[in-house]
């Protein structure tokens, strides 16, 4: 248990629940909904139970409970109110949150609880899209506030790698389908932001495409080899910290030179350095897209 954290600031209860530290404050002195401890310096600290009793408040309030209702019901009826009105509409925030209590516990077993619950109502991809992408953004914003350590995040995203992993494989058992195209998917050298790469993969693998996963920090150099073994190949790329902004311009060309000579091979591109590039200056091998879904409907 030494690894857990058992102490949240009420900054750390605002960030995880979504709930201002001012309401936070308010329900716990007119309602006394928590009972937080206090700091040598008389800072309120919060322990590990207020933390879940917070996320299942916040759960039922944002279904319509009034926090005056909230305060009336016993402790020990909370999470059973919150079982009862999980559907399909309030499924997501109630997965959101046990999944970020598992991240905050380093609690595997609950996010395998979780996730194969969600399995059972959902698609992989509606899981994805549903739960794990609102998850990751809001884990960006934890992670930038100091509410979780980087071991957290890395917890957490190794845990949904390895979920894409397994459907992957599922599907890398199967003969591809179409064989007009060959996608190749690489992450530039210095980017580890992985998660968006292999959830592509799947997205290609899934309409019946022969894919290569080359993965993390490929110079591009090196992707040359692949051009002795398959034509129309189109390589398939995250940029979210790399290149940097002011390398944009000559990755790109770099690319139509050393990748493209003979006008067979494609570049297509997400993240967040694409607000960088201009899209209607880009050659014609050069394509981006500003989510996933939108690269899917172009396979």
């Amino acid at each position: 248990m030494n690894n857990v954290k058992q102490s949240f600031s009420i900054r750390d209860m605002e960030n995880l629940s979504g709930i201002k530290a001012h309401t936070i404050r308010i329900w716990e002195k007119r309602y006394n909904l928590f009972t937080p401890e206090r700091t040598s310096t008389n800072i309120r600290t919060y322990s590990l139970a207020s933390l879940q009793k917070l996320l299942n408040i916040t759960l039922l309030y944002n279904n319509g409970y009034k926090i005056s209702k909230i305060a009336r019901i016993s402790e020990g009826e909370i999470p059973k109110k919150v079982s009862e009105i999980i559907s399909s509409t309030s499924e997501k925030s109630h997965a959101i949150n046990a999944l970020k209590l598992a991240m905050v516990n380093f609690d595997q077993s609950l996010f395998y609880e979780t996730y194969d619950a969600l399995l059972e109502k959902k698609s992989f991809k509606e899981v994805f899209y549903d739960v794990f992408i609102p998850l990751l953004t809001e884990l960006g914003l934890l992670w930038q506030t100091d509410t979780i350590s980087p071991a957290h995040e890395h917890f957490i995203t190794n845990l949904i790698k390895q979920k894409i992993h397994v459907h992957v494989e599922q599907l890398q058992s199967r003969a591809p389908r179409r064989n007009d195209k060959v996608f190749a998917l690489f992450l530039p050298e210095n980017e580890i932001h992985e998660i968006g790469l292999l959830y592509v993969n799947y997205e290609i693998l899934l309409r019946g495409y022969k894919t290569i996963y080359l993965g993390q920090t490929m110079p591009l150099e090196n992707l040359g080899d692949l051009l002795k073994y398959f034509d129309n190949i189109h390589f398939v790329s995250y940029f979210t910290v790399s290149p940097t902004k002011d390398r944009l311009e000559k990755y790109i060309t770099d690319f139509t030179n050393d990748l493209n000579r003979h006008g067979q091979s494609k570049l297509w591109i997400l993240g967040r350095q694409l607000q960088h590039l201009s899209s209607h200056e880009l050659p014609s091998s050069v394509r981006t897209f500003g989510t996933i879904d939108q690269l899917a409907e172009a396979l």
